[in-house]
């Protein structure tokens, strides 16, 4: 039996865990051999304080995002130091980092969060574990809070990222350039790319239907050449809202659990309307949609939004808030612009590392 730790951080229903969620389903579906644990390191540490900083974490985004993104920026972005220490995340997260291992004893351990993945290096560099750690990178930047000294392999989500952990002095050999891992059920491309004379577009805020997507709706002005299908995810609220607007093109969706039907809403799509989080961005891009964002929120989605931006991968709103209608845009980028995004997907795709990742964990644990 081989036991593979998952360790992301919060209990936020956030593209870390959704990462681990996927790798973790696709160990479990491959062998009988794989025994996954997924534990968050927070809640297991100080219980239910991981609930505080949560709800801390959420206001201080939604009511103050330009200190956020300020502060992110200096913290986790600027620094770029080799040889950083956080003494306090060391102090209040070391001890219990070892009886986690102690208690689970784990052959491998995957960390989708930064903040694992420095504590395990830490404990690495003084010797007290020598076991196996993987990065897995959410985002297609890496802050300066992951650890890379000790680290045994890293799953890269792009090129560039490769280039800077290689000048950081991680051996190429350690790096494996997946993108940020999706399910193989996503890896498939349905979409020919053809004119229409009528469009299907997926809105989404991410899982929790954050975001401003009722001012957006509002901006819209349906002709009815577009059918928009609205993901709400967890946010009762803005599923009735929308659904309580009855309008004949605006359709709202609640959380969908079932990776199939999440499928064939992405087959049935002609694009998507989103915010840059990392996997939400990564299926889309899998599956070759035309991607419009229309907002980011402070800090890991600004850092996305600027990479995906000069890349050509997605198509930018910006300043939808204040066109009278956003519908047109997306309808003339829709017949002008695709030959050149297919060639940028193209040229990003090229790249990356054709098998899936249960075969190369497989591989690297052998």
């Amino acid at each position: 039996m081989i036991h593979i730790l998952f360790m992301p951080l919060l209990q936020i229903p956030s593209g870390h865990h959704h990462v681990a969620d996927c790798i973790q389903d696709q160990l479990n579906e491959a062998s009988e051999e794989f025994h996954c644990e997924k534990i968050e390191l927070l809640s297991y540490s100080y219980g239910h304080v991981e609930k505080l900083v949560s709800s801390f974490y959420l206001q201080w985004i939604q009511k103050f995002p330009g200190l956020y993104s300020n502060v992110y920026q200096q913290m986790a972005v600027k620094q770029e130091k080799h040889n950083k220490h956080y003494y306090i995340y060391e102090l209040l997260f070391l001890k219990h980092v070892q009886r986690m291992i102690a208690q689970t004893k784990p052959d491998l351990i995957i960390c989708t969060h930064a903040l694992p993945s420095y504590l395990l290096d830490r404990l690495k560099k003084k010797n007290l574990w020598t076991g196996k750690v993987l990065n897995v990178y959410t985002d297609y930047f890496i802050n300066d809070l992951w650890g890379f000294d000790h680290i045994n392999y890293h799953f890269i989500p792009t090129i560039e990222v490769q280039r800077k952990l290689l000048e950081r002095g991680v051996d190429q050999q350690q790096t494996i350039l997946t993108g940020i891992p999706v399910h193989p059920l996503f890896r498939t491309n349905n979409h020919p790319g053809t004119m229409k004379e009528k469009y299907t577009v997926l809105i989404s805020g991410g899982n929790m239907g954050a975001g401003s997507i009722e001012k957006l709706v509002d901006r819209l002005r349906p002709s009815g050449t577009i059918n928009y299908y609205v993901l709400c995810g967890k946010n009762n609220k803005l599923y009735q809202s929308i659904k309580q607007r009855n309008h004949s093109f605006i359709h709202a969706l609640p959380y969908i659990h079932s990776k199939d039907e999440m499928n064939t809403l992405y087959d049935q799509a002609d694009a998507i309307i989103t915010k840059p989080g990392g996997v939400t961005i990564s299926e889309s891009l899998w599956k070759r949609l035309p991607i419009f964002v229309y907002e980011a929120l402070p800090g890991q989605e600004e850092m996305n939004l600027n990479y995906l931006n000069s890349q050509g991968l997605i198509f930018h709103l910006d300043n939808w808030n204040t066109r009278i209608a956003v519908e047109s845009t997306i309808i003339e980028r829709l017949k002008i612009e695709s030959a050149q995004l297919h060639k940028n997907l193209e040229t990003y795709f090229k790249p990356i590392e054709k098998q899936n990742i249960t075969q190369i964990i497989q591989k690297l644990l052998i």
